[in-house]
């Protein structure tokens, strides 16, 4: 096949891509091979495994470097599909935008405090009876903090009103599950991104994104004249 043939210049590109992002893709490819652990087990057994590995008050008391850890690696969905897109998503742009390390500090960060403050309220609830005692060791395990925290720090990467609207509206995606459900999860999320917003200052410097203007300077452009 010749080396300079659509073929080998799209294997390039998409190779090129992915090493812009070492983080999210190394990730990626734990959940894609603990998914399919999960799609492997008995449904009448996949609580008691996951239980194992999720950041409830049992393991948090235990284990609790294991239960950080391990729960960021498993999901309850054997469902890959929907975690590779929204990877894509939020995770890659803000890899690349910020460098690896700043983007684990903020995704790491999002989902050990979230984890924290949600679990350190059911803890509060079940010792002064307003929760029942088997929720010490529910299943809590996923990789949705740390995205809600890396969707919150994006708020920067953004110019202008865009800013704003993006900003605006996460708050609220996240905020009214809070209101009307009340559960500890809704709260960790609500926690996450606020969390992601406190990283402002690793963002200084970085170059934000006017949607409009991008548009427009490619329409100005015109198309490329390269062969």
């Amino acid at each position: 096949m010749p080396s300079d043939s659509p073929i080998v210049r799209t294997r390039r590109a998409l190779w090129r891509y992915v090493r812009s992002a070492p983080g999210t893709y190394t990730w990626l490819v734990v959940l894609a091979l603990t998914s399919f652990a999960v799609s492997r087990i008995d449904p009448a057994n996949l609580d008691w495994f996951l239980a194992g590995r999720s950041t409830n008050l049992d393991q948090l008391k235990h284990h609790p470097v294991h239960a950080l850890v391990a729960s960021a690696l498993w999901t309850e969905s054997s469902s890959f599909l929907f975690y590779f897109v929204v990877f894509n998503v939020f995770h890659v742009p803000a890899e690349r935008w910020l460098g690896t390390a700043r983007w684990f500090a903020v995704a790491a960060t999002a989902h050990v405090l979230a984890t924290l403050v949600s679990e350190g309220v059911v803890a509060v609830g079940i010792h002064h009876a307003r929760l029942p005692a088997s929720m010490a060791d529910t299943v809590d395990v996923g990789v949705s903090y740390a995205l809600a925290g890396v969707e919150g720090v994006l708020t920067y990467r953004f110019a202008g009103s865009w800013r704003l609207l993006y900003g605006g509206g996460l708050l609220v995606f996240y905020l009214v599950p809070l209101v009307s459900s009340h559960t500890f999860t809704d709260l960790g999320h609500f926690c996450a991104v606020l969390i992601g917003l406190a990283f402002y200052p690793i963002t200084r410097g970085r170059p934000s994104w006017d949607p409009v203007a991008a548009w427009r300077a490619r329409r100005a452009h015109g198309p490329s004249t390269r062969p």
